[in-house]
């Protein structure tokens, strides 16, 4: 399965949102320090029907040294980053067909765009 990388990412965003791929890329690159931020204060940055971007604390551990499997370390607390999908962006998958994913992310002609 082919990735898409950051550069091919900004490329569609910035042609679906009718925007320049330098404002995009500005938005992006913004979107990602405010999450990392958000996360290292310990809150949750949610984006309702997509998912929800965490930090989980992971408490230390007794592991096996792969150098040497008779001997036993501990695996120190570390804290990692979780992403939990939303039910929109699941059931957009369950279709797994672009039409499907479409239909469900992007609103219809009758519904009126939100301002915030």
């Amino acid at each position: 399965m082919p990735k898409v990388n950051k550069d091919m990412l900004v490329e569609r965003i910035a042609q679906r949102a009718n925007v320049s791929k330098k404002e995009t890329e500005d938005v992006i690159e913004a979107f990602e320090r405010v999450v990392v931020d958000i996360m290292k204060s310990g809150d949750e940055a949610v984006l309702t029907g997509f998912g929800s971007f965490l930090a989980r604390r992971r408490e230390s551990r007794m592991g096996v040294n792969p150098q040497n499997p008779a001997e036993r370390i501990r695996i120190p607390t570390v804290t990692v980053p979780k992403f939990k999908a939303g039910k929109t962006l699941k059931d957009a998958l369950k279709g797994s067909d672009k039409d499907s994913i479409s239909e469900v992310f992007e609103p219809s002609a009758t519904e009126e765009p939100s301002v915030q």
